[in-house]
Formats: structure tokens, sequence, C-alpha cells
């Protein structure tokens, strides 16, 4: 048996069977056994025996040709640092951001990672990962390995293969251990049911393909792990952190109204009346990763009360209101007050960023004793709307966790209430004017979208099914290979954008900004502007030189700056580029993304009709210091920014629609999307549809998620 000492690639094997103690077999094609010692065991290992072989004494059993496996050394450290808090937490108890108190054990258990020596780091990961609650260190040390320079080469698995029970049907896994017993060569996927929510007595049950899809769910959980709430500061702090918060939650619920319309449902109604019963009902039929317990459901009908809980999550309903009305105070006053109790104005630049920080009440905030903490009480305040008093000892509803939150129908009227304030924000700035959206000497002359046999400004979507290996999350079952779950999920056929831009000027940079909005609202009616700037999706953003005269510029749907591809949603490691390369170098963190298959909506067998706009914005005014936005993962940088860079682009986030219309000179008032490109030929729009097919599909094996390490 080959022993060596523990090196900072090994954090990786960390991240296997992440229930399971560490002196078990890690890994998948080379087999490691960590050699801990013995005080990092936690106490009921230290009691069985002193050596350092423990797995001797774990009944092991195995289809695959048993391997002899590399024991890692990991050696003691002189000192631990102080500990204590994030150890507070019981490890069979969840874990959620959402939580202040649990956020700062987050916190602390992150600085001290972070401000760990290279040499130090394994030790002091190993100790903390079989003592603490795994949620939590997971949690945290993700974050680590996403942010320290020294592990960002380190590829990571997916959240859904650490953790499957958060993404699958409880059901699952019993039949995963009955899979697990068949040969590798003839097992076959464990298929989760596309149906298995609710019935069609539920309306909302037809939306539920794109809240419980598994890539939109990493992507809320990824978002999360890449911009922090509280410690360490010198984290939090990212660019444009606030604006950020706001315009991704923003674009997920203008996709889900676009996904409601696909599905002839109405928009969301914001979670305006916090004292009337909550009509939707959501039974999630999941398991907590930990303590073996489910998440409870919410009934339809039921009530938000005060929460009034042991667990540091204490506040009254009074308490929201409270904060709600001091930020529309602030906001109609032009202003917040700080925690010196200075005034800070809501400029038209920097306010929707400064509103962002006091409405996620994250450590940037100006003044949380002031503003409080709105966003995350709200979230708690529903998924303990089942329990509030603990009198029947239950723990938190998915919308206590990033990783669950969406699959509830009530996350997006929570969403859309918290989108109203920003909303109130930006209609109290100034508006645009022709010279903020021209471009002198440049017009966008046609659009276009192609796709291989399809007619000319048709998008098709169809059911995909995929694979993805969760046999990493099954803790306690034999080493048996790979275990993969079958998920059906949106996709669509990949298509290109033909856009004709003439330049009238001298070559010049320019931005092409590409959005798309359904052309009917739920009635059947024409969208007024000011109602329809609220549902367009931004599918695109790139930087493009044009020469003087005619410009074809043509754009592949892959390219897209909100997504990543399937590869980087699931973190498949059998795709992964190289450590030594930009885009290798950041890996993990541009896991951060939109799901590629869900760039565009359902749409009709029909044909959904939709309007599809690009504008070419000026590109030296939009532009930010190269020095600062020329950073690696550039993809999804829309949704998620640029890895310790600034946001790439000077403009406002969802600009131009992120704010209402100033009339037009000759045009009594800007009533129609027409009427918001007059005298803006930089500007075009052009009817497209959108034809679900209905038809499934099977993702070729190849291209499945799967992991070596």
């Amino acid at each position: 048996m080959a022993v060596r000492e523990a090196k900072i690639e090994d954090l990786a094997y960390l991240f296997d069977r992440p229930t399971e103690p560490l002196f078990i077999e890690k890994g998948k094609d080379q087999k490691v056994v960590f050699d801990v010692p013995v005080d990092y065991r936690p106490d009921r290992y230290k009691q069985l025996m002193t050596k350092a072989d423990l797995s001797a004494n774990f009944i092991h059993f195995s289809v695959e040709i048993p391997t002899k496996p590399t024991t890692i050394r990991v050696k003691q450290l002189y000192k631990l640092p102080d500990l204590s808090l994030p150890l507070s937490l019981d490890k069979n108890k969840p874990f959620t951001v959402f939580n202040s108190h649990h956020s700062a054990m987050a916190g602390r258990l992150i600085a001290v990672l972070m401000e760990a020596p290279k040499d130090e780091l394994v030790s002091l990961a190993v100790y903390c990962r079989d003592r603490m609650n795994p949620l939590l260190f997971f949690y945290a040390m993700s974050v680590v390995m996403i942010h320290r320079p020294d592990t960002r080469t380190i590829q990571l698995p997916s959240h859904v293969e650490m953790f499957p029970k958060l993404y699958m049907h409880s059901s699952i896994f019993s039949r995963a251990r009955e899979e697990a017993f068949v040969l590798p060569d003839i097992r076959e996927p464990v298929e989760i049911p596309q149906d298995y929510m609710a019935s069609n007595l539920d309306f909302e049950h037809k939306m539920a393909y794109f809240r419980e899809d598994i890539g939109v769910n990493i992507f809320h959980w990824h978002w999360h792990l890449v911009n922090l709430p509280n410690e360490p500061p010198s984290m939090v702090k990212r660019d444009r952190r606030g604006e950020l918060f706001y315009y991704m939650h923003q674009q997920i619920l203008a996709r889900y109204n676009f996904e409601r319309f696909s599905n002839r449902i109405n928009r969301v109604t914001p979670l305006t009346h916090w004292n009337e019963p909550i009509l939707e009902g959501y039974f999630p039929k999941l398991d907590n990763a930990v303590g073996g317990r489910v998440f409870p459901a919410r009934s339809p009908n039921t009530k938000l009360k005060n929460v009034q809980r042991n667990d540091y999550t204490p506040f009254h309903i009074e308490d929201l209101e409270r904060w709600r009305d001091r930020l529309f105070l602030a906001i109609h006053s032009g202003f917040v007050i700080n925690k010196d109790g200075q005034q800070v104005r809501l400029t038209e630049t920097d306010g929707i960023d400064i509103l962002g920080n006091l409405i996620e009440a994250n450590s940037l905030s100006k003044n949380r004793t002031l503003y409080g903490n709105l966003y995350n009480k709200g979230h708690m305040a529903i998924a303990y709307a089942h329990d509030p008093d603990n009198r029947y000892l239950e723990d938190f509803g998915v919308m206590g966790d990033v990783a669950t939150a969406m699959r509830d129908p009530i996350f997006y009227r929570w969403h859309c209430y918290i989108n109203c304030i920003f909303q109130e924000f930006k209609a109290a700035i100034p508006r645009y004017t022709i010279q903020n959206l021209k471009f002198e000497n440049v017009t966008v002359q046609s659009i276009e979208v192609t796709a291989s046999g399809l007619p000319s400004n048709e998008f098709e979507t169809f059911w995909q099914k995929s694979d993805v290996d969760f046999s990493r999350g099954l803790d306690f079952i034999p080493r048996v290979g790979p275990v993969y779950a079958r998920f059906t999920h949106l996709q669509h056929t990949p298509f290109s954008y033909k856009i004709k831009v003439q330049n009238d000027g001298v070559s010049q940079m320019g931005t092409v900004r590409i959005f798309i909005a359904p052309k009917y609202d739920e009635k059947g009616l024409a969208f007024m502007f000011e109602d329809q700037r609220h549902f367009f999706v931004e599918l695109d953003k790139f930087s493009t030189q044009l020469k003087s005269g005619r410009n074809e510029i043509e754009r592949r749907s892959t390219e897209s700056s909100v997504t990543i591809p399937f590869e980087k949603t699931y973190q498949n490691m059998d795709n992964v580029p190289s450590p030594n390369t930009p885009d290798g170098s950041a890996f993990n963190c541009c896991g951060c993304g939109w799901p590629q298959n869900m760039l565009i909506a359902k749409g009709t067998p029909e044909g959904l009709p939709c309007e599809l706009f690009v504008m070419v914005s000026n590109g030296v005014i939009d532009q930010v210091d190269k020095s600062q936005g020329d950073g690696t993962c550039k993809n999804a940088s829309s949704y998620c920014g640029v890895l310790d860079k600034k946001y790439p682009d000077a403009r406002a986030m969802g600009y131009p629609f992120d704010r209402p219309a100033e009339d037009r000179p000759g045009v009594k008032k800007v009533e129609t999307l027409q009427d918001f490109l007059q005298d803006l030929p930089n500007m075009a729009v052009r009817d497209v549809t959108i034809k679900f097919t209905g038809r499934e599909e099977v993702r070729p094996p190849s291209s499945g998620a799967g992991t070596r390490f």
C-alpha cells in the first residue's frame, strides 16, 4: 500500500461521500484513505480504536475489482484556530444562509480557511470535515475553493452529486440502492418521473418542470455560493453586488413569467398582504441532506405567523412591515440613513446597488439596524409557516434553503414583491433620454434567427432526458461504480443570430444587446411598453468591432453571456479544461450560470408569438476599465459577474429596459415597443415564434455528467 503526505489537490477527495468519515475509502478510479491524526477524529471513532486504519472496522462490499488504496497522511497542526462558532451547529440540523446566525457560522469558517497557509489548509479542512455539520462545512469549503487562488484549479463535483437528496424525489434512493447491486455493465439509470409532485388539480403543477429543474436549482445555489451574504467582508464586496442581486432575481422572475405564458397561466402576483392566507400549497417530497428527515409541506391557505423558535430566528411579521416601510421611505426621500446617522443619496448610478444590499441585508448594508433583514426573514417566515413556534419540532421548508427554494411556487410571489420595491426606485430616477439610448451613425438593418431544419425566426423546444451520476452522494452504501439518475428537462434546438448593422462613421466598438419578450399578455392583448419591459429576458450581450460600412454579425446561442453549457452546470469532470489554462483556473466559479438548455422558454405547440429585440450601444461608453474588466470566466457574466473583476458593462443592468421610458419628440406618449424605438435606428425588433414540439430525446451517454477523482 502506497503512503504519501497530503497535498492541496487532495482537497477534492473531501467532497466524495460527504457524510461518510474520511478514513473510509474515497475516490473513483484511484482509491485513497486518509490517515487522520487521532485528535482530529470525531469522538466516536477515537473510542473505537487508536490506530490509523479505522476503515478496517467497516464492512466493505464492492462489485468492482478490489485495489489497494493509497494512504494520505495528514499532519497535525501545532495550534488550531477558534472554531467554536461553526462547531456549535448540530451535525443533524439543516443549515441555511437565510439564517443570519448560520451565515455568521459559515463566515467564520470561510475566514479561517481563507487565511490558512497553503501547507496547513488540508489539515485544517480534514479536522473540520467530520466534526461539523456537512451542509455548513461543504458550503464554506466550496466558497473557499472558488475564491482561493491556490485551489481554483482543483475541480469540484456538482452540488447535485454531493447532496442528491436536495434535488431528487426521495423514492429515487431506494431504487438506486437496488440498482447498485446490479453489475455495472447492465445497470440502468434510475428514471425520475416527470410528474411526481402533484396532479393537474393543482394549476401550478403545469410549471413543475421549470421549478423542479435540477440545473435551475443548481444555478440558484451556485449564485449564492459566488455572491456571499456576510463574512469575510473582502469577499462579499464584489463590484455592484447589490445591483447584481436585484438583476439576477428580476431576470428569473421574467423568465418564469415567460414560461407561465407558454402554459397559458397568468403572470405571478406579488405576495403583498402578509396577514392573508397563502393560496398556494407545496409538498416537496424531498429528504433533507442530513438528519434523515423530510422537508415539511405547506398546505394551501397557510397564514404567515410570528416565528418564535429557539434556533436564533425569532421575529415578528410586524418587523417585516416596519422594514418594508422604511425602504419605501428611503426610496421616496432619495436617501438612506447610514449607521452613523448620515444621509447617503440614492443616486441614479449607485442607488440600486445600495438598495440591493439593504434588502438582502448583506454585510455591505448601510444600516442593518434601521432597515433590517426583509429578504432573508421573508424567506424564513414562509419556510416556517407550517410550524412557526416549533410545537411539532419540524425543520424549515424548502424556502429555507437556496438549493431548494426555487421549487416552491411562493418563491416567485415573494421575489415578485421584492422586485416591486426595486421597480419603485427605478421609477423614481431619471428616465433614459434619446441621448442615453442612441449610437450615432449606427443602424440595425435586419435581424434573423436561423436553426438547422427550421424556418427562419422560429425557435424549437422539446424534452430531453439526461443522466447525472449521483453515486458520490450515496453515503454508507457499497462502492459500486456510477449510479445514474435520468431526468427530463426542457431543451431547444441550437440556433444563431444573424444581425446586419450599418456603420456610417469610423470604425468603432459596439455592444450588441439581445432580449426577447412575449408579444401578447395572458389576455391575448398586445403588450403596452411599460408592462412589456418587465418581461424582457436577456439572451446575450457581447462586444464587437464595427467597421465602417456594412457589418454582418453572426452569433451562436451557445455563446450566450447568460448561460453555461450542460457540462459546467453539472461540473462534468470528463470535459474539464486544463487546469493550466484561464478557463481551467476558473472552472469552479464558471459553474455559476443559467443552464444553457433553459435559455429559451417552452413556447406552445402552435408557436408562441414573441418579439426579439436587438440594440447596438456605444462600446466606448459601455466599457469598464480593461485592467479590471478582462477576467476569466466571462460566460454567464450577465447574471454572475466576473471572478475578482468589475462587472463587464458600465451600463445599468437590464439597460435599456430597467426603467420607464421618456416620451419621444413627436409622440404624445411611449405606449408601445415601436414607440420606444422611434428615432433610435441602433435598435430593431423582429417577430419570432417559439414552437414546442413535445418530442423526447435522450442525451448521448458520453455527454452525461460524471467525475473522475
